[in-house]
């Protein structure tokens, strides 16, 4: 998964984040832990209220646990992470809420902490808290055997120790993470095979391969920066030699950014735009069917939430009718007895909870692969 969390403050503003409806299609708050409120606003203005006794300002650690597109991960699961995630940072046994949300077929989850300990009356502290973040996330992709995002797989990648002076502000100046443009040109020289192979992988990426002056074999991106293949794809001349026989046949760096000037027409410029900014446009009938669709799933989701509660009231009146009462249940306590019910009653309403947590699961499942 991955795990995005922040310090803060500005409760009432956080809740109506979490509990917003209208941005997502499903909104569930899932559990409310260690306040005295059962709502989330004023749970998080409890928190508020016992961090004026300090000094505190960002009182609250906000999380969002975002599992990979294509995964349906069970309730299970998402509270693994959780747990695994409270322990790393320190904040184990502090009052949390966790709200699932569910937008265009996927589900995350958020969790708020309060970092407040209310016995001593100071914040917990979470140094280095992104490091520890990524740790537990790299965890998490391979106890569940997830592919690794790339920045997951090497820390050198993301490291600009790394990297020289002169690529740090080459990256920069192009307005790319210089880790992520590295990684992008080592993955391309995994993945490719033979020359047109690496040609093909680069342009897919709005890069041109080119025959430099000094440099031997370069890339061209479309703002007409040059970057060296050999330091950006961390190969040596050698092996470019072995991929690349013949550069002088590849386009000078002249020629590459003429080819790429007649490509940069206004309509590119616009879809390039429209993609950075992540704009889409839904047609009103399409808009309309999502949202009955997600009203039908509500309503699914509310008939099966009832129908495991009349369940639970139903099966936990069997489990107490056979616990003996009066005088014969104290004297069963004596005896030992009463716990040989009890211990049974007990497995019995555990794997209850466990067959309609599995039944939530799969209804919900199979509504995000209907979205």
């Amino acid at each position: 998964m991955i795990l995005k969390a922040s310090q803060r403050g500005n409760p009432g503003q956080l809740s109506k984040h979490l509990l917003n409806s209208h941005d997502n299609e499903h909104v569930e708050l899932y559990e409310v832990r260690g306040f005295m409120a059962e709502d989330l606003e004023t749970a998080l203005s409890e928190a508020e209220a016992i961090s004026k006794g300090t000094r505190c300002k960002k009182f609250l650690f906000s999380l969002s646990l975002s599992p990979p597109e294509k995964e349906v991960v069970s309730i299970e699961a998402f509270e693994a992470a959780i747990e695994m995630t409270e322990q790393n940072l320190g904040l184990d046994n502090q009052p949390r809420a966790i709200v699932f949300h569910e937008k265009e077929g996927r589900r995350h989850a958020h969790v708020v902490w309060s970092r407040i300990d209310p016995e001593s009356m100071t914040a917990r502290t979470q140094p280095f808290y992104k490091n520890r973040l990524m740790d537990v996330s790299r965890i998490l992709y391979l106890e569940n055997e997830w592919d690794l995002p790339k920045g997951l797989i090497d820390r050198s990648m993301r490291n600009p120790l790394n990297m020289s002076r002169e690529e740090w502000q080459q990256a920069k100046r192009t307005k790319q993470d210089p880790r992520l443009v590295k990684a992008m040109f080592r993955e391309c020289w995994r993945s490719s095979d033979s020359e047109q192979a690496l040609v093909s992988a680069l342009k897919e990426r709005g890069y041109t391969l080119a025959r430099g002056d000094r440099r031997g074999v370069v890339a061209v991106d479309f703002r007409g920066e040059v970057l060296a293949l050999a330091r950006y794809a961390d190969v040596k001349s050698k092996d470019i030699k072995d991929r690349i026989p013949e550069p002088e046949k590849r386009p000078s760096v002249d020629q590459a950014k003429a080819q790429i000037a007649v490509r940069m027409t206004e309509q590119l410029n616009r879809y390039i735009k429209e993609a950075e900014s992540g704009h889409r446009r839904i047609s009103p009938s399409l808009e309309m069917r999502r949202q009955r669709l997600v009203e039908r799933q509500k309503a699914e989701r509310k008939q099966i939430a009832d129908q495991h509660k009349a369940r639970q009231v139903e099966e936990t009146c069997e489990r107490a009718a056979r616990l003996p009462k009066g005088l014969g249940g104290l004297w069963n306590r004596k005896t030992g007895k009463y716990g040989k019910i009890r211990s049974p009653n007990e497995y019995e309403a555990q794997k209850a909870d466990f067959r309609d947590r599995a039944e939530k699961d799969d209804l919900i499942a199979g509504q995000l692969e209907e979205r």
